[in-house]
């Protein structure tokens, strides 16, 4: 497992500090902490948790379930469980995340990937996968999910990678080191197009992006796990658009002639945000998918081949 946390923050009060607290007796106590806590899935993430720490799989854990566990994995797994309790996500704890059939190293510094921000790697393949020497660009990259699986997926391809944030890119670096596609990622650090700049004249086969795209009133309304994530890649400003607008303003400089924009969405934005797409005269083609809950989750659409000037 990469990224995982070697030594759990530090806390005043251990919950579980006693010499005859055994496996079972702890994951009981942490299913009741996390449990109060309201974390809806307390048994199994206790479960998950004194795993992780004791480094037992399911079935080791079964048959071990009486052992004592010494104070100093005690401690480690009491903060783990108070992390939790807090709602800190659990994939922050664990220092991972899956995301397509690949294992990511995930920090407060990124997002974590969701199951259906897939759709976006998906739509790629599924486009642009029998050209080969494609250049792909993923636009607020956050840990590198989207274009670490295209790499993998599209073994010819070079990807560009910009984010605003360092540290992110940091996060984004690692996972396309860990997954040995770090020499087919040029990872950029700056506000959406703005690196490309330095290389105009470069046109890309498709640019995809999972932009922020909570508004920024509603930030407050969020589930208190998302709300650990970071601000950066969740605030899509007042309406919630603001990303949107200026992607499909800006990815026009950078597109091939029918070349693909892909462009994640939030639940009930397709109408307002393919009204934005069908206003620009420089696309054409515009279509959503629908994840797997039936929500229209990405909207996507095509250069034309001769554009007017983007002011």
């Amino acid at each position: 497992m990469i990224g995982a946390i070697r030594s759990p923050h530090h806390i005043d009060a251990p919950l579980f500090i006693h010499p005859s607290m055994t496996v079972n007796s702890l994951l009981q106590a942490g299913t009741a902490r996390l449990a109060d806590a309201g974390v809806a899935h307390a048994e199994t993430e206790s479960r998950w948790i004194v795993e992780f720490v004791l480094g037992l799989d399911r079935l080791a854990l079964q048959l071990n379930k009486h052992d004592p566990v010494s104070a100093k994995d005690q401690a480690a797994i009491s903060a783990l469980f108070d992390r939790r309790a807090s709602r800190e996500p659990l994939q922050y704890l664990l220092g991972t995340q899956e995301f397509y059939g690949l294992e990511f190293e995930v920090n407060a510094d990124v997002l974590i990937p969701r199951q259906e921000t897939e759709l976006l790697v998906d739509l790629v393949r599924g486009e642009c996968g029998s050209q080969r020497g494609l250049t792909i660009a993923d636009i607020g990259t956050g840990s590198g999910c989207i274009a670490v699986a295209l790499a993998r997926t599209l073994p010819t391809a070079t990807l560009y990678a910009t984010d605003c944030s360092a540290k992110a890119l940091e996060v984004a670096k690692q996972n396309a080191v860990h997954h040995g596609v770090v020499d087919c990622i040029v990872f950029e650090k700056g506000d959406l197009f703005e690196p490309m700049k330095k290389r105009m004249g470069m046109q890309f086969a498709a640019i995809v992006s999972n932009p922020p795209y909570i508004s920024t009133e509603d930030l407050g309304t969020l589930q208190p796990e998302v709300l650990h994530e970071p601000r950066l890649a969740l605030d899509g400003g007042a309406d919630g658009f603001v990303f949107h607008r200026r992607l499909l303003k800006e990815a026009v400089a950078f597109l091939a002639p029918n070349g693909l924009l892909a462009i994640e969405l939030g639940q009930g934005q397709a109408p307002t945000v393919c009204a934005l797409a069908q206003g620009q005269e420089n696309y054409y083609n515009v279509q959503t998918l629908k994840d797997g809950a039936g929500i229209e989750r990405v909207i996507y659409l095509q250069r034309k081949r001769q554009i007017t000037a983007v002011s």
